[in-house]
C-alpha cells in the first residue's frame, strides 16, 4: 500500500468537515478565514537522509525542505515547530552546538523563528517540523488549466546525484563530489520567486519526490493530459561535464526527487512577465511542458518528436507493503 493510498482510503474520511485540510491533497493546511497556512513533514535517518555524520548540515536539509512546502504554496514562512527523537549518538552536546549553529544562521536567512517542540529518546534518529505561514490565497494543486505551460525554477539531478555519493553508490567517476554532495544539503529555496507565484501559477508544488511523480501529484484529479519535453529539462553545468566525462545521460538524475524546486503551470499569456519576473529575482525559470485537455495518454515525455516510453514512473514513493 502506498502513501496515496492511505490518505485516499482511510484518512481522506476524517476531513469531510474540514475544507482547510484541501482533502489531503496539497502540501498544506489553509484556514483562509485565519489565513493560516501549515505544512508537516517528519524526516528519518536511512529513509530521508543517510545517516548523522554532518548534524549541522542535516538540520539545515531539513528545515530548507520544510519551508519548501510553504514557498512553493507563494506563501513566506513565519514560524517553525521542531521535534526530535533518538539517542546519546544525536543528542549530545557537540551535535546539539552544531544544530543550534545552523538553525540560527537559517534562521537569518530565511527570517523565520523557532516556536516550540519536543525531544523523544528512541532507537531511530528523526526530525518533524511545523511550519507556518500568512496568507489569504494560496497556490493550490489541481487547478492547471488546458493550454498552460509548464515550468520549473533552477536545475535538477544535482541534489540527487549527491545523495548518490552519500549513500557510496558512486560507480562514477569522482567528479565535482563535494559540490553535488552540498547540493543535497543545501538544496535552493527560491523565496523571491515565491512572493510572486500567486500572480503567475494556477498550480504548484515543490519537487521533492521526483519530477514526473510530483508533476503527477500536482494535477492528478483532474481530467486533463500533459507532456514534458526532456531535452528542455535544465541541469547545471557541472552535471552537464559529469555526464559527459561518465558516458551517462541526464535521465538517470533528474526524476529522482531532492531538488526542491517550484513545478508550476500558468497561462501562456504571461510568458514574458515571467521572463521580467526570472531576471528581477534572479531565478532560472525554464518552460519544460504543457498541459493538454486528456487524449488517449494522461503523460507523455517527449525527446523533440519521439515519445520516450517508461517501464515505470522514476521518483521517490513511499511503501507500506
Amino acid at each position: 500500500m502506498k502513501e496515496t493510498d492511505i490518505i485516499k482510503d482511510y484518512l481522506s474520511k476524517l476531513v469531510k468537515n474540514n475544507p482547510a485540510a484541501l482533502k489531503l491533497n496539497d502540501d498544506v493546511f489553509f484556514d483562509k478565514k485565519n489565513k493560516n497556512v501549515i505544512s508537516v513533514d517528519t524526516y528519518v535517518e536511512k529513509v530521508h537522509f543517510p545517516d548523522l555524520k554532518k548534524p549541522d548540515l542535516i538540520i539545515k536539509k531539513i528545515l530548507r525542505s520544510s519551508i519548501s512546502d510553504l514557498v512553493c504554496k507563494g506563501v513566506k514562512p513565519k514560524y517553525y515547530f521542531i521535534s526530535g527523537s533518538g539517542n546519546k549518538k544525536l543528542f549530545n552536546k557537540k551535535n546539539f552546538k552544531k544544530i543550534i549553529n545552523s538553525l540560527k544562521s537559517e534562521q537569518k536567512k530565511f527570517s523565520i523563528k523557532l516556536s516550540g517542540g519536543d525531544t523523544v529518546y528512541s532507537k531511530i534518529n528523526s526530525f518533524t517540523i511545523i511550519t507556518l505561514g500568512f496568507s489569504n490565497k494560496i497556490v493550490k494543486r489541481n487547478n492547471a488549466k488546458v493550454n498552460d505551460d509548464i515550468y520549473i525554477t533552477g536545475e535538477l539531478g544535482d541534489g540527487y546525484l549527491g545523495l548518490m555519493f552519500l549513500q557510496k553508490k558512486n560507480f562514477y567517476k569522482n567528479i565535482y563530489r563535494e559540490y553535488f554532495i552540498n547540493k543535497f544539503y543545501l538544496p535552493v529555496i527560491n523565496i523571491k520567486f515565491s512572493e510572486y507565484l500567486i500572480r503567475l501559477a494556477n498550480t504548484s508544488i515543490d519537487i521533492s519526490d521526483g519530477l514526473l511523480i510530483d508533476l503527477n501529484k500536482m494535477i492528478n484529479n483532474q481530467k486533463i493530459s500533459s507532456e514534458i519535453y526532456y531535452d528542455k529539462i535544465p541541469i547545471s553545468s557541472k552535471l552537464k561535464i559529469f555526464l559527459k566525462k561518465n558516458l551517462t545521460k541526464k535521465n538517470k538524475f533528474v526524476f529522482n526527487g531532492d531538488d526542491y524546486q517550484i513545478l508550476f503551470t500558468s497561462k501562456q499569456s504571461n510568458r514574458q512577465l515571467i521572463d521580467k519576473i526570472s531576471r528581477i529575482t534572479k531565478t532560472k525559470i525554464t518552460r519544460i511542458g504543457k498541459i493538454l485537455s486528456r487524449k488517449k495518454y494522461k503523460f507523455r515525455l517527449l525527446n523533440g518528436n519521439n515519445v520516450l516510453k517508461l517501464i515505470k514512473i522514476p521518483g521517490y514513493e513511499h511503501f507500506f507493503s
